[in-house]
């Protein structure tokens, strides 16, 4: 058995962490202050957002994508600092990154779209929207969905970038909405008084605003009756109520002041010859 010269290996071995000892001690010094660093960093772009008053959510997520970034960054530094080859690392993280964003198109679009909403805020929580053909109150604002709640009482959850891409209708962001009501009478009903009945019905309600006024007024000599256009004002809030409330009262109005709601009918003359 060949004897081993522990010597030449020792030797070998005291060079190899003279070499490397200075490498690598400095590498730990970079990590730690480095992260301490992010740790600043996260908390300063915390305050920006802060003071930008974007929603939580939003606020938490900017944070912490800050610092994976820096984090990412910080560890390929720390790792060529030491001698790892980091070209192949970097050209393997980007096509990795390549393949799961082609195989979350969708979630990446919902992300980018809940990013967007917190931004530019469209609506926010409490506010009455329609889009993609549903009405609800928006409950709450996530990074991926939208969830709204239905006049039905049921939960609709909307990603965030169909919300984006397509129309949406924001009935709360002014702060007050007409209620748009199709109210018919008799061709034989005094029409001014008709409408007297159903001005004074709208301005009874203490729910319908007063700036702008209501509205009543002839809008269609249809096959049976002449239509009236009855416009309230309301709050957001009230739109539901105030929207049933006018419609029975104007009825039981209507009927107190003998002025008839027709049905629709036909006139059939008979000829004999």
């Amino acid at each position: 058995m060949e004897n081993i010269d522990w010597n030449a290996w020792i030797d070998k071995g005291g060079e190899l962490i003279m070499s490397y000892a200075p490498k690598v001690l400095l590498a730990i010094l970079v990590l730690i202050i480095g992260m301490r660093i992010i740790k600043l960093v996260q908390k300063a772009v915390r305050k920006a957002c802060d003071r930008s008053k974007m929603e939580e959510a939003l606020k938490s997520f900017v944070a912490s994508l800050a610092g994976w970034i820096l984090k990412i960054v910080l560890f390929i530094a720390v790792a060529d600092m030491v001698g790892v080859e980091t070209t192949s690392f970097v050209a393997i993280v980007g096509a990795a990154g390549l393949a799961v964003g082609l195989a979350l198109q969708g979630t990446l679009a919902n992300f980018a779209g809940g990013v967007l909403i917190m931004i530019f805020k469209p609506y926010k929580v409490g506010s009455l929207v329609e889009s993609q053909g549903v009405l609800g109150v928006v409950k709450e604002i996530q990074i991926f969905n939208t969830v709204l709640l239905t006049p039905e009482n049921k939960t609709a959850i909307m990603p965030n970038g169909a919300v984006m891409n397509n129309h949406l209708i924001n009935y709360t962001r002014e702060g007050k909405i007409r209620v748009d009501l199709t109210i018919g009478v008799s061709y034989d009903s005094d029409i001014k008084q008709a409408k007297e009945v159903m001005m004074n019905v709208m301005l009874a309600d203490d729910r319908v605003l007063k700036d702008p006024a209501p509205t009543c007024a002839v809008s269609a000599l249809a096959d049976s009756s002449v239509n009236f256009a009855v416009r309230p004002w309301c709050h957001p809030d009230h739109y539901w109520d105030v929207y049933f409330d006018t419609l029975e009262n104007c009825k039981l109005a209507l009927d107190n002041a003998n002025i008839s709601i027709p049905f629709p009918q036909v006139d059939v003359h008979m000829i004999n010859n």
